[in-house]
This record gives structure tokens, sequence and C-alpha cells, in this order.
């Protein structure tokens, strides 16, 4: 026989998850996807709603989908509520992004590093350890968060590396302030 204190327990717990997906929305759904949503791809998952809806249907027409495969299935099936809701996933951001928690962030969910297909939470604790100065370049972010090239391109790809020069190297013209040596404009 099932104790009644267990069904008690399960029944106030219930309570507690519907009040605040009522009430507290953007904070059910920083919870839900940081804790639970083991299929959330950041690349598939900020796309708009239709586009997620196909995605989705794209997976239940699998005929033996893998496990990874029902996890996106259950984490879009999340993703598409919290957008029909009116809320929006912002892309992973060099500066604001957290290691695994979605932030919540005027009105919207930061994804984390880990939501990078691939970023590994190693690679992410230390970019968020690295950060506590701007980063110069790439080769900066390299060097300073100890990320291999392949970070680094998943990165690129997810928009994160946005206004990054490559290299740390500073050309005479950047050090003269565009001028040339008469002090005329280079054009």
């Amino acid at each position: 026989m099932f104790p009644k204190g267990h069904a008690v327990a399960y029944v106030t717990m219930a309570l507690r998850v519907a009040w605040f997906k009522v009430h507290m929305p953007l904070a059910y759904y920083a919870a839900y996807f940081t804790i639970r949503a083991t299929g959330f791809d950041a690349a598939t998952m900020i796309l708009p709603v239709d586009r997620a809806r196909q995605k989705l249907a794209e997976l239940r027409e699998l005929p033996k989908p893998t496990a990874r495969e029902e996890d996106a299935a259950t984490a879009l099936e999340m993703v598409i509520e919290f957008l029909l809701r009116g809320f929006t996933f912002l892309p992973a951001d060099l500066y604001r992004s957290d290691v695994k928690d979605f932030v919540m962030e005027n009105g919207a969910l930061r994804v984390p590093f880990t939501a990078i297909g691939g970023l590994g939470e190693a690679a992410a604790q230390g970019i968020v350890e690295a950060r506590s100065q701007p980063f110069l370049s790439i080769e900066d972010l390299k060097n300073r968060a100890h990320v291999s090239s392949a970070v680094v391109e998943l990165l690129r790809q997810a928009g994160a590396l946005e206004g990054l020069k490559d290299t740390n190297q500073v050309s005479m013209l950047e050090m003269m302030g565009g001028f040339d040596m008469g002090g005329e404009p280079v054009v």
C-alpha cells in the first residue's frame, strides 16, 4: 500500500509547481529548463514557434527515436508552450550566460553555455571564471579560459563572439588612430 504521507507530499508539490507556472511563469520555465530539459539544444530552441513545431513533427515521425531524440522532443514541447505564452530565449552571451542555469533577463531566458550542443561543462566553467575582465580577442579568450578551437567555433556559431577580434595584435594604423605619418586620414 502506498503511504498516505507520500500522497500528500506529491499533491503539495503539484500545487507548488502549478502556482509557479501560473503566477511566476518565467521563474518556472527557468527552473524547468535548468533541471529537466536534458534534450535542450540552443540552436534549435531559439527558433520561432512554427519552426519548433516543424522540428517536433519531424522527431515524432521517426520510426524508432533514440533516447536523445525523445529528450529533444520533450524539450521542444516545453519550448513551444514557453513561446506561445509570449516569452523568448536570448542566445548565449560571453558575459551574461551561466554555465548550466537558464537566467531570467528582461522578461526572457538567457540560455546557458551547456545548452550549446557540444560545449561541455568544464569549458563553460572556464569561460565564466575568466570573464571577470573583458576579453580583448578570441585569442585572449582561448588563453584565459583554456578553451579549444572547437569550443571557440561552437561559440562563434551560437553568436556569442560578436565584436571580438581574432588576435590581440594591433596594426600600426590602429595605433596611430587611422592617420598616416603626415597626419592625413587613411582611406
